[in-house]
């Protein structure tokens, strides 16, 4: 895979300010104002990609410092689970809501029946994608699906590659969903970008298989309370025991520290602490 990174070269509309975790800068929004953007780029003919970041996006993007650059130059780096709303809100952004991957589908797949955007589903397992497609196209009326594509599994050839950018463009997507699970997702979007007509490309990772109904979503209440990874963990335990043994102390350690040092002055984008005084927004 083409591991090159250049910053879009358009931004979406009116970006909201940014709250800055571990040097990730995480939109400071809600979902009716994720929704309101991205419908406005798809209008306007934007040309660029949506981050949906969880902790595991940050810790991967604090040792990487291009993915920490993918996600600094995407349109929107969405909140997607709870321990960074609480950390917006420590930060000074208390009107951040959580959005959630699959939540912020099912809201835009509502927009795009009304509004006749054209859906391709990049990603997922064999049939994932296809079976994605026909759920949502049963719940929302007239969603307009013009492609699935299920790469292969490890790495995918230039052959294949090139197929597949070429597949997307003659589809006409207005939106490009892509679910490869992070940071693989976020990599392929930003060396895509330049290749792909699409005004937006989203990368939702794990919202291929809750949508589909091939894997099981935590309840509500474990959503909201920011214990999604433990249910996770248990549904799956030999897949993601290392990642969520290493991620979830080390993110608590290192937010605990980012809330310290936020005490006593504030983070830009590049760790230089600022007087309180100065601040405009994180």
């Amino acid at each position: 895979m083409n591991s090159h990174f250049s910053p879009p070269s358009s931004e979406f509309p009116n970006a909201p300010a940014r709250a800055y975790v571990l040097g990730v800068g995480v939109s400071a929004i809600d979902p009716a104002i994720a929704v309101r953007i991205i419908d406005s780029c798809i209008r306007e003919g934007a040309h660029n990609y949506v981050c949906i970041t969880g902790v595991h996006g940050v810790i991967e993007s604090r040792k990487d410092t291009t993915l920490r650059q993918i996600h600094n130059a995407a349109a929107l780096v969405t909140p997607d689970g709870m321990p960074l709303v609480f950390m917006a809100h420590r930060l000074g952004f208390k009107d951040v809501k959580r959005v959630y991957g699959p939540d912020l589908m099912r809201h835009v797949s509502a927009l795009s029946a009304a509004r006749g955007y054209r859906q391709f589903y990049y990603g997922g397992d064999i049939g994932v994608a296809d079976r994605l497609a026909a759920t949502l196209q049963q719940q929302y009326a007239g969603l307009k699906v013009c492609g699935t594509y299920c790469p292969p599994f490890g790495e995918i050839s230039p052959a294949e590659d090139e197929a597949a950018v070429a597949a997307i463009n003659a589809s006409d997507a207005d939106i490009v969903w892509v679910g490869l699970s992070t940071p693989k997702q976020e990599r392929w979007m930003a060396a895509h970008l330049d290749r792909l007509n699409a005004p937006v490309l989203i990368g939702v990772g794990a919202a291929f298989d809750f949508l589909a109904g091939t894997k099981p979503q935590a309840p509500i209440w474990m959503q909201r309370a920011g214990f999604e990874w433990l249910y996770r963990l248990y549904r799956e335990p030999r897949r993601l025991w290392k990642r969520y043994g290493r991620i979830v102390p080390l993110f608590i350690v290192l937010a605990g520290l980012q809330l310290v040092r936020h005490s006593f002055g504030t983070h830009n984008a590049g760790g230089t602490v600022l007087p309180r005084h100065s601040r405009s927004s994180l």
